[in-house]
């Protein structure tokens, strides 16, 4: 369920056992799924729509975030190359491209925009933002110096040369991380994120051999070495590559998105703060919202609460920790079902004494 409709079961049973409490729901979002999307919610900004191509080429509707004063835009990699609008027997990362997002981008800077911020979560790519920088005047040709059709099969593979036009707009990046692995090595992206998005364990050394050609070819393009840094690994290399030829800064999704809404005064006006993760996990200290949210609570000194699958948070330092049963994805009703263990997990878990 989404962090507002989960605010509101749990202010509903507050407000049911204390009639006078006073109660902020305030969504939160680390760089993940949706994280611009929330933001641009959160900021009020102007939701421009429009279409684009999902990662495998297929029409889909998108938008994003307009801040016209700031000449800013916010845009989730996920609303157009995100796994959310695929299924699982479509997944090929050798076809997969953020070329959609481009679409998006190109758009922003249409309408003006000096820097776009783009939440990295919840794509279903591993090509480098190579569809990206096709968008914004880069070409990508093969052995004989042919463009290569995007979404055909081992794109990444198949190039030998890079163009670059002289009229590559001017603009920064500002990439929202919700994890800090690097791109390549034991815990970059091809490992660790690959098989999610349909690579075979069979193919990841090959995969990475490819990438990391091609991120050479990237970078000499513009007599630059390519050096690691941690989230480099987000969104298939996304801020990689981009980084070769803009102005690009990555940043902790939660602390960008904490700040963004002034989240310390909620917490500082709080006397209890509940928070929620779909599941809590040993990723989730690696930038994940929850964690976060936890550790500012605790600088101030604040009572917290964790509601989730799994119990790994109770190590963590949560005041509580509420359990919720896994769900089974192949029932067609397992929204309804997910809101229901919500309600009866509360009024099993959260004795009134507590709230005293």
């Amino acid at each position: 369920m989404s962090a507002q409709k989960a605010g509101e079961i749990i202010s509903e049973f507050i407000h049911s056992n204390f009639d006078t409490a006073e109660i902020q729901i305030s969504p939160i979002a680390d760089g993940g799924d949706g994280t611009c999307r929330l933001l641009t919610h959160e900021l009020n900004l102007e939701e421009i729509s429009i279409w684009s191509l999902n990662a495998y080429g297929l029409p889909i509707a998108s938008f994003f975030g307009w801040e016209k004063e700031g000449y800013k835009a916010y845009i989730d990699v996920s609303t157009a190359s995100g796994l959310g609008s695929i299924t699982n027997k479509e997944l090929n990362p050798s076809l997969a491209s953020s070329y959609g997002t481009g679409i998006l981008i190109r758009e922003a800077i249409a309408l003006g925009a000096k820097e776009i911020v783009l939440g990295l979560g919840g794509s279903a790519t591993i090509d480098l933002g190579i569809g990206i920088l096709a968008t914004l005047g880069l070409e990508f040709l093969d052995e004989k110096g042919r463009n290569i059709t995007l979404f055909s099969p081992d794109y990444l593979r198949r190039i030998q040369h890079i163009q670059r036009s002289p009229k590559i707009p001017k603009v920064k990046f500002t990439c929202l991380c919700d994890v800090k692995n690097t791109l390549f090595g034991e815990n970059g992206a091809i490992p660790v994120f690959g098989p999610q998005k349909g690579l075979a364990k069979v193919d990841i050394i090959e995969f990475e051999k490819t990438c990391k050609n091609l991120i050479e070819k990237l970078y000499s393009k513009v007599n630059n070495t390519f050096q690691e840094q941690e989230g480099f690994g987000a969104a298939g290399g996304i801020a990689a590559g981009l980084n070769a030829f803009f102005p690009t800064e990555l940043q902790i999704g939660s602390a960008y998105f904490f700040n963004q809404i002034d989240l310390e005064a909620k917490v500082s006006w709080a006397d209890l703060v509940i928070t929620g993760e779909g599941r809590y996990d040993s990723q989730s200290k690696e930038g994940k919202a929850s964690y976060e949210l936890l550790q500012l609570s605790k600088k101030m000194d604040k009572r917290t609460v964790l509601i989730s699958s799994g119990i790994e948070g109770t190590k963590d330092g949560f005041d509580q920790v509420i359990s919720l049963p896994d769900l089974d994805f192949s029932l067609s009703n397992y929204n309804e079902i997910a809101e229901d263990n919500l309600k009866k997990e509360l009024n099993l878990s959260l004795g009134l004494d507590f709230w005293t």
